[in-house]
This record gives structure tokens, sequence and C-alpha cells, in this order.
């Protein structure tokens, strides 16, 4: 793909965005269809790495090899889909301990305790940085997506990962402060 072509894109040409997703997408397909179970998942993936890809050309650089670089971008994408299947069927498999759990929290002994806990998580939200504050609650309160929320902080996708990794660091830092008093 020549620099003119990514210069296309990134000014918006959408013929150049058709173009460069009838190029690449069939190989990207093939190699995440060789890769997934499911063929909807393989072409869910090439969809999230044609979008990724778009937003990140900018950062793409010139004698970089594009197919390559789509190529990372699909496995980074695969491996995201193979470690939250693995976190879902962990949590899954725990359902029948989280009812049990559940029915016995809400039995009165407890409600002392989930007092505590709650005042504990307020107290340490409000010992964070109000850019901290704002992105939990968003992401945790409000379901907020990390897209939505890039978009919403002026970010980068993975600027905005980034910035929610450490808002929860800091707030797990703060929570045990907070746990300890």
């Amino acid at each position: 793909m020549s620099s003119s072509f990514i210069k296309r894109i990134l000014v918006g040409d959408s013929k150049a965005v058709i173009q460069f997703y009838k190029t690449y997408s069939p190989k990207i397909l093939a190699y995440l269809s060789k890769k997934l179970p499911r063929r909807e998942d393989a072409q869910e993936i090439t969809n999230d790495v044609f979008l990724e890809a778009i937003d990140s050309l900018s950062f793409l650089e010139r004698e970089q090899n594009v197919s390559a670089w789509l190529y990372r971008i699909a496995h980074n994408k695969m491996v995201d889909f193979y470690r939250k299947k693995k976190i879902k069927s962990i949590l899954l498999s725990q359902v029948p301990f989280l009812q049990i759990v559940a029915s016995e929290i809400n039995q009165p002994e407890f409600q002392f305790e989930k007092n505590k806990i709650r005042d504990n998580i307020e107290l340490a939200l409000r010992s964070l940085s109000a850019k901290y504050q704002k992105i939990l609650r968003l992401h945790y309160e409000e379901n907020v997506s990390v897209k939505t929320l890039a978009a919403l902080f002026n970010l980068s996708f993975k600027a905005t990962e980034s910035l929610l990794f450490r808002a929860r660091q800091s707030f797990k830092l703060a929570y045990e402060r907070a746990a300890i008093s």
C-alpha cells in the first residue's frame, strides 16, 4: 500500500477505505477462520481489526509492511477473544457458588459488612483524581464502553485502556488503604 493510499484514507476518502478493506480483508478473514471456532467470530473480529487499523493508521510507519501489521492486529484480537472466552467460562463455572453467596449476603448479619464495604469503596473513589473517578464511574457504573470513553476523553482507544488500567490500579491501592483504616 503506497503512502498516497494511506494519505487518502487519513483525509477521509471512503473509496480508499473500501479498497483497503477489499484488498486485505479476505486474507485476514481466512487467517482468523482457521484460528477461531466459528466463522461468525472470525467475521466479527475481522471487522474489529479493520476498525482498529483505520483508527491507528496515522501511527503506521511508511516502511512498515501493512499486511504484517494487519496480521498482528488480528492476532492480538484473537488472543483477546480467547482470553475473554476463558474468563467467561471461569465465571460461569462459579455461578452455583455465587448464587449461594448472593442468597447469604442478604441475611441481616451481613448488612453491616456490606455497608462497610460500600463505605470503603466510596472513600477509595473520593481519594482518586477527578479524571480517575470519572472514567471508573462511567465505565463501571454507567457501562460506557472503552470506545465511547475514548471519544469522551479525546484519547485513542489504547490510551483510554491505559487510563482505565491506571485508574483501576489507583483504586485498588486506595481501597486497600481504606479497608485497613
